[in-house]
């Protein structure tokens, strides 16, 4: 398996752009894999700059209804003919920040025919898979000040419209998760993946105890972290003091 890192946060390369957001490049099980899609176009150019070819990508999927994840999906839609977009069926709603600033995709884009809506759990082919937000968020979950409009009233977002991507290759499991909304903690009791790549989302998080009690808990899987986007920074460098198996990945990264 091969993961390059599109768009993210940071950069690793002064010729590579960065934005908040995320899109990752995946070569597995014989398949080219675009996962997300960042805020912008950014993710296209340097696509080119590490000579990845987007009209070649197979298989496109959505982790979940933010700006800042599918913001590229025009753009993706231009630029590639022929692979089918997995997006949650919830995904295209109306999702707001806490100031209710308009944080979703654009909904124009609903209507496209390549666009496959998940509810559940989805075989795209052997070894690879879609799974719907995990059920069970009694562990540490929250909506972060996000409101959805649902019924003429902004509510507490519940990030329902999440989706995961597993992929069994060489007998390990692999997860991406773009944002982990639904908590990181429970996603990963969840699935016990040997490795997991994508957002923690705890960039507001304080660095305290309670920090340290994700650091601890998260290690006790034995799973392989490879971080980005939503962690934050200072959270990576707190939780890398206390975990044995953390990384952090930046835009122009190979895995």
């Amino acid at each position: 398996m091969e993961i390059t890192v599109l768009a993210e946060n940071t950069t690793v390369s002064d010729r590579i752009g960065s934005e908040h957001g995320l899109s990752l490049h995946i070569r597995a099980g014989g398949k080219n894999i675009l996962f997300d899609m960042g805020q912008t176009d950014l993710f296209e150019k340097n696509a080119q700059k590490l000579s990845i070819d987007l009209s070649d990508v197979d298989i496109a999927v959505l982790s979940h209804g933010h700006y800042d994840h599918g913001g590229g999906l025009a753009c993706f839609l231009t630029n590639n003919k022929k692979a089918p977009i997995y997006i949650n069926e919830h995904a295209f709603e109306p999702h707001y920040n806490g100031t209710l600033k308009y944080i979703g995709l654009d909904r124009s884009l609903s209507t496209c025919e390549r666009i496959v809506f998940t509810s559940s759990k989805h075989s795209i082919c052997q070894n690879i898979t879609l799974y719907p937000a995990v059920c069970d968020i009694t562990g540490r979950f929250t909506s972060a000040g996000l409101t959805r409009y649902h019924n003429g009233e902004y509510i507490p977002e519940d990030f329902c419209h999440e989706q995961y991507l597993e992929i069994i290759e060489n007998n390990k499991k692999y997860l991406f998760s773009g944002c982990s909304h639904r908590g990181i903690t429970n996603i990963v009791k969840a699935f016990t993946p040997d490795i997991l790549i994508g957002g923690f989302h705890l960039s507001k998080h304080s660095l305290d105890d309670d920090l340290t009690a994700y650091a601890e808990y998260l290690d006790s899987f034995g799973t392989e972290y490879y971080t980005c986007h939503c962690t934050g920074e200072a959270q990576f460098e707190f939780l890398k003091r206390r975990m044995k198996k953390l990384h952090y990945i930046g835009s122009g990264e190979r895995i």
